[in-house]
């Protein structure tokens, strides 16, 4: 539909597209943020792995790998919600990127031996979701008038 400023609104796939990705980085904030209780788990899983550390070089890498680990998915949120609203505004690069990070999204959750969060989970599927919604012929067709 075309506005009288003369800018297309975007389908209903769109927008659930785009309400899809805003609910998987609200997910992926959330798993960052319960990766932070789990520090002792990351201690005892360092200390039964052989290791020779001492229990303060033990404390100092779990707490490494939390922050490194929550901050790689905060960034990883930010460029998605950015990706989102390119999205909305009838970007197709950003519609390949975001399913290109949902296909590695997807793809983290079988590394590490089920390290995985039930809200890693989620947003994965929501994720999946919204590529989806984002490939459907009504978005197909914005798309192509954008081009």
């Amino acid at each position: 539909m075309t506005t009288a400023t003369g800018r297309t609104t975007p389908p209903s796939t769109v927008i659930a597209a785009f309400v899809g990705f805003l609910v998987s980085c609200v997910f992926a904030v959330t798993s960052a943020g319960v990766l932070v209780g789990t520090h002792d788990d990351i201690v005892e899983a360092l200390r039964s792995s052989g290791t020779s550390m001492t229990e303060e070089q033990l404390q100092s890498a779990a707490t490494f790998t939390q922050v490194l680990v929550a901050s790689i998915a905060v960034v990883i949120a930010l460029v998605q919600l950015w990706l989102a609203f390119k999205l909305r505004s009838g970007r197709n690069w950003a519609r390949i990127l975001l399913t290109v990070f949902t296909v590695f999204q997807i793809g983290s959750l079988f590394i590490g031996q089920g390290a995985a969060t039930l809200p890693a989970y989620g947003g994965a599927l929501v994720a999946a979701l919204a590529v989806v919604a984002s490939y459907l012929p009504a978005s197909n067709a914005y798309f192509g008038k954008r081009a």
